[in-house]
């Protein structure tokens, strides 16, 4: 049965982050609030915590997973960008975007698409995402928390801890959470491509879409 850790949504308890930190680095598997709906995170190379996120999404190896990070300065580790593109990036974050690069040799083959080569980036606005990477120091891999057959993400942390609570370590209430998903921007060629609509204003990135 999993931990279940109340944390406020604006001002998080360092403690708290503390020890879903500690949970991570002993190889758990968390769900915790985005600013796009609750996600799940593990540690980078942790093999089995992300075939356990297949197994909660029900998906395949061709699912994109996501570096979430608390800033840019790991972007250069993880993936290609062009400066043009990384000064866009740079505008538009924290925020609601998911981008999907050229990942880097450092990302592990587990997390990529498995034919395209490349990884999801985010850089979420939600304070305790923000508190959580900050105490662990380095990305998280992550993936929108969806229930199988459903196309919205999680809102509500108690559905979570009622549909989850004996597959996941810990789960983190922060609160009712938007299920608006991310605004995500392909930027592997020359020109963006806009693959879905969410949150984030894309316009910077795609001024002619409509």
């Amino acid at each position: 049965m999993s931990q279940f850790f109340q944390m406020h949504p604006d001002n998080p308890q360092p403690r708290l982050a503390k020890q879903a930190v500690e949970i991570l680095r002993s190889g758990g598997l968390i769900a915790y609030p985005t600013d796009s709906g609750y996600a799940l995170g593990c540690c980078l190379g942790q093999k089995r915590e992300i075939e356990r996120m297949r197994t909660i999404r029900r998906v395949d190896s061709k699912h994109n997973f996501t570096l979430l990070c608390g800033d840019l300065s790991a972007v250069g580790e993880f993936a290609k960008v062009n400066n043009a593109y990384y000064r866009l990036l740079k505008a538009a974050t924290p925020g609601a975007f998911t981008f999907i690069l050229s990942a880097t040799r450092e990302v592990p083959r587990q997390m990529m698409h498995p034919k395209k080569r490349t990884i999801g980036i985010r850089v979420p606005s939600n304070p305790i995402a923000h508190s959580i990477l900050e105490q662990l120091g380095e990305p998280l891999i992550s993936t929108t928390l969806i229930a199988p057959n459903e196309t919205d993400p999680f809102y509500d942390p108690w559905e979570i801890r009622q549909m989850f609570e004996h597959q996941l370590d810990l789960i983190i209430d922060g609160g009712w959470v938007a299920p608006e998903p991310t605004t995500v921007i392909d930027l592997t060629e020359d020109i963006p491509q806009l693959l879905r609509k969410g949150g984030g204003d894309w316009t910077p990135f795609i001024p002619d879409e409509i």
